[in-house]
């Protein structure tokens, strides 16, 4: 027996006396099977921050099915999550905030794709997807200014680098975040990237089979490639194509990552000796010069995205090259309208 109506557990709260004044047990329902226990209570109760919400599961206060869970641990649908008193306010109206109209505006003009379940955004270089330490202007935080009246707001699925450029899919009701979820869980998921590297891989086409590992450093972290079996290793594969060169000089490479490891292309390019141009942490050459007129920027573009859509059908989407990787195309004479050929590497 609950002691939250069912109705009230999916229209979320509205008031200091619904919104977790007094311990509750809610319903998992159909949209929210796959979620985050940590996402199920940012859904639920927007007011909460996010630190807030790590400390009450991990304090155990928070029991699902009447057993502690992990922020990470997936929810099923039917399952009884057990909510304790919770101070928060309502959530804020913001259609007269300027910052927000400001970041609606701004998400707005780098939309490509746009219904009622999802969007693709245009990320610009530069403009991280979520905070973190000294990050203030994010993705994330934009997507706040585009709460609804009840609460919800659309969410991440997946991210790509602060530096990377492009497509970036986003779902805006919790039934696409869900499902979406579980897409990119599966690896249904297909993406494919553009990328300018020094020299000219060898074979034209081919696979990157590495380990990865994340290396903690002073200021950053770093993966690295590491040995299957050693502390925090995990496999990585990345299908590449070589589509057009500048002579021997550069070439502009298609990727298709089958994984989605942290700094993966990235990481698995300067693997091959072939670092991506403009990469601050894996461009590794020595005495290599930047040829004139190519900013020291990292030439790197989540090119395309296309997954099933949650209602059916399919989302297709396609980025057009940032302003610094069009002048390097243009100065190197590439045609970006040329075939991919990357679209016949495998999907696994």
């Amino acid at each position: 027996m609950t002691d939250a109506a069912p109705d009230a557990a999916k229209t979320g709260p509205k008031t200091e006396a619904n919104s977790g004044a007094r311990v509750q047990t809610v319903t998992v329902s159909g949209d929210e099977g796959g979620m985050r226990l940590d996402r199920f209570f940012e859904a639920r109760f927007p007011g909460l921050s996010f630190s807030h919400i790590q400390r009450i599961i991990r304090k155990g206060e928070v029991r699902v099915n009447g057993k502690r869970a992990e922020p990470k641990d997936r929810l099923q649908v039917g399952s009884a999550v057990r909510i304790p008193p919770l101070k928060i306010d309502a959530p804020k109206l913001r259609d007269d905030a300027p910052q927000d109209q400001k970041d609606r505006a701004f998400l707005k003009s780098i939309t490509l794709y746009e219904d009622d379940d999802v969007m693709v955004l245009n990320k610009p270089i530069g403009l991280s997807v979520q905070g973190g330490s000294g990050t203030y202007r994010h993705i994330d935080g934009m997507l706040g200014s585009m709460s609804s009246r009840d609460g919800q707001r659309p969410r991440l699925v997946h991210r790509i680098d602060k530096d990377t450029a492009g497509c970036l899919l986003v779902a805006k009701t919790r039934f696409a975040a869900a499902a979406l979820g579980k897409t990119f869980r599966s690896r249904s998921a297909r993406k494919i990237y553009w990328a300018l590297v020094p020299g000219v891989p060898r074979p034209k086409q081919g696979r990157i089979s590495a380990f990865l590992a994340k290396d903690e450093r002073d200021d950053e972290s770093i993966m690295r490639v590491v040995k299957h079996g050693d502390d925090g290793a995990s496999h990585a594969i990345t299908y590449y194509t070589v589509v057009e060169t500048a002579g021997q000089k550069l070439t502009w490479v298609s990727l298709k990552p089958v994984t989605g490891r942290t700094h993966q292309l990235r990481a698995h390019l300067a693997h091959i000796k072939h670092p991506i141009v403009g990469d601050p942490k894996y461009f590794n050459i020595e005495n290599w010069q930047l040829p004139g007129g190519l900013q020291n920027k990292l030439h790197l573009l989540a090119r395309r995205i296309a997954v099933p859509h949650p209602r059916g059908g399919t989302i297709d989407v396609t980025a057009p090259l940032p302003p610094h990787m069009q002048q390097s195309w243009n100065l190197l004479g590439f045609d970006a309208k040329r075939y991919d050929p990357i679209v016949d590497a495998p999907e696994d």
